[in-house]
């Protein structure tokens, strides 16, 4: 029990801080918080990633291409420019360490106001880190593990937040349901996002790339933006005008 606890807990913690820090604030910038609450928040998100942990500016980056070239030849990950999950997910990792090593020749455009703390990079990307996360992991696993198959989601919890972006980035270019036509595959992966914490709603955002509440109809609950308009009501971030309208 406690180790399927500690499995949801992780599962929860670090795709929060992938869709709320480096999605809707690093790549879209849907609302804006103080330079405090930057820092704050990228060293939640170095926490509840570990050993995965993903860098907001390397991350913001490569989701603004995708949305400026989805499901072409430059989309950094496409489904349908990649031979299967595997391929993709290696083109990903080879896009984004492009980027974090600044090896690109990537438009300025698509960096501008993305946050950038050199310090948090270098700790959170640093193989010291990774490991050391990834030992604590396995020594929770050691002292609370009753059965032998529950070592079986270890590799997850090393891998937590490129196993969310290829759920999203794979599964929801190829199944689901569309709300809207958009020139692209995306689909809403599920109808009640309880998996994904708004992130599945995938055809909504390609339709509105800018709308901080990714649910349109009235199923499509988002729980992120929950946590986003209380964060807003407290001050703790601003919510950028006219960003909860309804579409639908």
């Amino acid at each position: 029990m406690i180790i399927l606890l500690f499995f949801v807990t992780h599962w929860y913690l670090s795709l929060f801080a992938q869709t709320f820090f480096l999605h809707r604030y690093a790549a879209h910038k849907m609302f804006t918080m103080s330079p405090f609450m930057e820092k704050f928040f990228y060293w939640l998100t170095f926490i509840f990633q570990g050993s995965s942990f993903l860098s907001p500016y390397a991350y913001g980056v490569m989701h603004r291409l995708h949305h400026a070239h989805a499901d072409t030849e430059e989309d950094p990950h496409s489904p349908s420019f990649s031979k299967n999950l595997l391929d993709m997910m290696w083109k990903t990792k080879n896009y984004y360490t492009n980027i974090l090593k600044k090896h690109d020749n990537i438009a300025a455009k698509f960096k501008k106001n993305v946050p950038h703390w050199a310090f948090m990079e270098r700790l959170g990307d640093s193989w010291v880190s990774r490991i050391g996360w990834g030992v604590l992991y396995t020594l929770f696993y050691i002292q609370f593990a009753t059965h032998w198959w529950m070592f079986l989601l270890l590799p997850i919890h090393f891998l937590m937040g490129p196993v969310h972006g290829v759920i999203i980035n794979w599964y929801a270019h190829k199944y689901g349901y569309r709300n809207f036509e958009v020139d692209d595959t995306a689909r809403n992966l599920l109808p009640v996002d309880i998996l994904m914490m708004g992130e599945s709603y995938h055809n909504n955002h390609h339709k509105f790339g800018g709308r901080a509440n990714f649910g349109i109809k009235w199923h499509e609950f988002d729980p992120t933006y929950s946590i986003i308009k209380l964060l807003n009501a407290v001050k703790l971030i601003k919510l950028k005008p006219n960003n909860d309208l309804n579409y639908m």
